[in-house]
């Protein structure tokens, strides 16, 4: 994908130095290189073409939306950043995926990779064990044995998500007790548990009332200045609500990334002007 570059306004140069020409990823990240990359990148399932030289930067301490129609690539792109795809038979890739600069693609610890690069799913998977004992699943299996320290991560955790105040007198009930919303910012809270850099989000709240789908975005509002997350969404009106830059997929290409404010404004793509404007989609 060809990046436009824009000039942002300056005033004029002192003698002998030059006014500097800013591209909009640039602009948005001076100071600090990206999180995540993924340069050239090419999934197949098989045959199927699924993404096609994906080219994107994701900085740091941020939130980015992807958006696009049903079977766009959304998700295989999110799941692509820890792996996920490698349980699925028959995946192939190309080209390169980077956090913090490190390749993930080659000879790669995939169980430290998914430490710091978590992930939330669409529907609230809690285990059928207690609240305090999903928190403290992760830490468990990472030696965690102390009680106190255990119980102190665990209070950590669940304030992160936003639900210590509506559990932490029952700790010892069963999580599937909870409403939905509750269980995924459970869900959530057992992500933050073992202490992740990135936060994958696919559609958190499209299974979930308005109610709940407001506290999960207000959590996601909270947590961004802490961790990078990226949020597949279907809900245009939600990626305009939560995220920093969002990402226009269609057929498993990147057609535009940039601003939000941007993106819904003033889209410098055809496809991406009328996928927001309700042409399509």
């Amino acid at each position: 994908m060809t990046l436009d570059t824009e000039v942002a306004p300056v005033a004029p140069p002192p003698p002998r130095l030059q006014a500097t020409v800013h591209t909009e990823e640039a602009a948005a990240t001076p100071a600090r290189p990206p999180k995540l990359t993924a340069r050239a990148f090419d999934l197949f399932y098989g045959a199927v073409h699924a993404l096609k030289k994906v080219t994107l930067a994701i900085p740091p301490d941020s939130v980015t939306a992807i958006i696009g129609p049903s079977g766009c690539g959304k998700s295989t792109l999110l799941r692509s950043f820890n792996r996920m795809n490698d349980l699925i038979r028959g995946v192939r890739t190309s080209g390169r995926i980077t956090l913090d600069g490190e390749d993930i693609l080659g000879p790669t610890d995939v169980v430290t990779l998914r430490r710091r690069v978590g992930m939330v799913f669409q529907r609230p998977n809690p285990f059928p064990m207690s609240i305090f004992d999903n928190v403290a699943f992760g830490l468990r299996l990472l030696g965690v044995r102390d009680r106190g320290e255990l119980e102190g991560r665990v209070e950590l955790s669940l304030r992160r998500a936003a639900l210590w105040d509506e559990v932490k007198d029952r700790l010892e009930v069963g999580a599937l007790q909870l409403s939905g919303g509750q269980q995924q910012r459970l869900c959530i809270a057992r992500g933050l548990a073992v202490e992740p850099e990135v936060l994958l989000m696919d559609e958190p709240a499209s299974a979930l009332d308005p109610t709940a789908t407001a506290r999960i975005e207000e959590l996601v509002l909270a947590l961004k200045s802490s961790y990078t997350i990226v949020v597949v969404t279907h809900n245009m009106q939600q990626a305009a609500r939560i995220s920093d830059r969002t990402a226009f997929m269609l057929s498993g290409e990147l057609i535009e990334y940039g601003e939000t404010s941007r993106i819904f404004t003033s889209p410098r793509q055809k496809l991406t002007e009328d996928y927001i404007t309700g042409r399509f989609g």
